[in-house]
This record gives structure tokens, sequence and C-alpha cells, in this order.
């Protein structure tokens, strides 16, 4: 029996200019450590190889040094691992490839098919069929030649492809780099394992996207995942085993406010958030003075508990009860100021008076201590 890991999309290099700069740092950096966690689990599982099906940087421009950890971090599974660059590092005249080969960065054991052609393991026991990009984008099938491949006999066929499998992805990415859906089928595949859908995705029993191995979108897709293959024989369908190996979890919430038990069951959520999470959250209904007190001192918490937390506070009203404007002693002026914020937020600008109001009760909370200290 073979069993192989199938991987996709590192996306090394990869930018996260939304972020905080602290924030982006690590999530840049989590990326190569995942490298390090994949090699560990192939040598934990005993397998044969590892497929990277394309996408293995996120940019042709990534520096020498980007490109030497990320061939260090591979070096603890000493068996083949078999890439094809995808779109965003295609195998160019001039490329992140032919920078690596330069700076004589791959190990031996470091397959790089930059041609399509057959690279049959024997030892192994299989002949891989390669369909590398060789420019960003095509409009043909280059899989199309995996039909009439030949292959030493007693080999199990796998196949290796970066693109859109026609027909089963979401439209918006259905052309560009395009396979057939029974490519397994026309072409006797034992495997075919594809990168580009960055989300864990099954075409058919023989056909899969493993997704990028650490998540760097808000979609639950099955992101931060690698596939563990065991193929018993020639013809026979594979075993496919999830294993998660992605280091952060990035979650976004929707979250209305309309009664105190909401505010409530949010705070406690926030307070069980691990430190691995990357969260974006977004509030709309309406709270009070009070219960805003205690959504900022929970949020603020929560930012320095996870890794990362941004949060949309547009559409949640300010709405102080009668009771919190008379705990300010807001009279007079101030009084008619707090009426006038409170009237504004029903109208366009309502976020900056939302965010007014916030500022001007914390001023008069603030003023009322320090006169009680007095």
């Amino acid at each position: 029996m073979l069993r192989i890991l199938h991987t996709a999309d590192w996306q090394i290099g990869r930018q996260y200019g939304r972020f905080a700069p602290e924030d982006a740092a690590a999530l840049a950096e989590a990326r190569l450590s995942t490298i390090e966690r994949i090699a560990a689990l192939a040598n934990h599982e005993q397998v044969q190889a590892v497929l990277v099906a394309g996408d293995v940087f996120d940019a042709q421009t990534v520096s020498d040094r980007t490109i030497r950890r990320l061939f260090n971090a591979m070096q603890s599974f000493t068996g083949p691992w078999i890439m094809i660059p995808g779109n965003h590092d295609a195998a160019l005249e001039e490329s992140v490839w032919s920078r690596a080969k330069r700076l004589s960065a791959i190990s031996a054991n470091v397959h790089i098919a930059l041609q399509p052609n057959v690279m049959e393991f024997a030892e192994q026991g299989f002949a891989l069929l390669a369909a590398p990009l060789t420019q960003r984008q095509t409009y043909s099938d280059l899989t199309d030649w995996f039909d009439t491949a030949e292959t030493a006999p007693g080999l199990l066929r796998i196949g290796l492809a970066h693109g859109s499998v026609q027909g089963i992805l979401a439209e918006d990415i259905d052309s560009p780099n395009p396979i057939a859906p029974d490519r397994a089928r026309r072409a006797r595949l034992d495997y075919l394992a594809l990168g580009d859908w960055h989300g864990l995705k099954c075409i058919d029993e023989r056909t899969w996207y493993s997704g990028t191995p650490e998540q760097e979108r808000f979609k639950d897709n099955g992101a931060g995942q690698v596939l563990l293959i065991d193929l018993p024989g020639a013809g026979q369908p594979p075993l496919v085993e999830p294993r998660s190996v992605g280091q952060y979890h990035w979650q976004h919430w929707t979250e209305q406010l309309a009664v105190e038990s909401d505010l409530e069951q949010l705070i406690q959520r926030l307070e069980q958030l691990p430190h691995t999470t990357v969260l974006d959250l977004t509030l709309s209904g309406q709270i009070d003075l009070t219960e805003q007190q205690r959504l900022q001192q929970a949020l603020s918490m929560a930012q320095g508990r996870c890794r990362s937390l941004e949060f949309d506070l547009a559409d949640l009203h300010l709405e102080p009860t009668d009771e919190d404007v008379a705990a300010l002693h807001a009279d007079g002026y101030l009084g008619e100021v707090i009426a006038e914020l409170r009237e504004r937020q029903q109208h366009e600008g309502a976020e900056t008076a939302r965010d007014a109001l916030a500022i001007l009760a914390g001023l008069l909370r603030e003023r009322l201590s320090q006169e009680g200290r007095a």
C-alpha cells in the first residue's frame, strides 16, 4: 500500500496588510511553521511522499531569505517532496524557482516539475503525472495529456495539478486554468491531487483539493488541513483522511444585541476564545451606557488574548437610559448635547454620533470619579 500526503497553496511570503503589523508578522510566520508541522506529520505517518499541488510561494518576488527558510522548514522529512508551480509562482523563464536553484536552496529529495512530464518513483511504487503552470493563467486544460500518458506497468498513476475543476467550484473562479471534472476517470488515475481552491473539497473519490494548510480567510471551508492518502492498489479507491496542521483559526461573527442577555452571551463567548483565534466581529442593535462599558472592557481583554480581534460597531447604537443620563449629572447644556447625540444616531453620521456620545459619557464619569476622590 502506498501512503502519501497531499497539500497545496502554502502561499509562503503572503502579506497581511489589513492587520496590525504585529499580527501581520505572526500570521506570515505561521505559514512557515505549518510547513515544519507537515514535515513532522509525514515522518510520523511514515508516508512515501509529500505532494504539493502548486502555489508554494505567494509571489515571484519573495526574498531570498524567504526561499531559504521555506526549504529549510521541509528538511526534517527526507523522503520525496514533489512540487509543481501554480498561478502565483508559475514556472516562467525567470521565476522564484530559477532563483531557488541559483541559491542552491533545493535539497536533492525535493522534486520540482517545471514542465509537464511523468516522474517515476519506482521504489515507492508510483508514477506522477505533473501539470505545472508555466504562465499565470491559461484557458486550456493542462491535464489533457494525462489521458494518453504511458506509465510503467505495476506503478500507481497519480496526477498533480493546479486549477479550477469546471462546473464544480464557485462561478467566479470557473474559467482560468480549467481542469475537466472527470479527469481522474479518463486518465485512469488512482488519485488526482489538486491545488488552487483554498478549502478542503472532494470532487470525486479519487480527486481532491487539500486546501491551504494555514487558514487565511474568514471562510468555514475546511482550510488548515492536509490530506493523508492510502492507496491500497491499482484501480482500488483511495482512503482519504484530513489532518489538521494549521496554527490559527479564523472566525467571523455577526451578532445583534437587543436585550441584556445577548451581551452576556457575547462576553462569555469572547472569554472562551483560545489564543490562536483571528476574529472579525460585526455588532448591531443597541446598548446602554453601562452595557457599553462592559462591552469595551470585554473587547479589550479579548484583544489581549487572541492573535487578532477586529470589530465593526457601525450598526451598534448607544442608547443611554434615563438612569444613565441622571447618573452622569449632565444637566443644562450637557444634557442637551447628549439628547442631540442620541437623536443623531438615527441619521447619517450615526457611528460618529455614537462614538462622541461614548467619549462624552466617559469624560463625565471620569469627572465624577475625581470629584468623589477630592
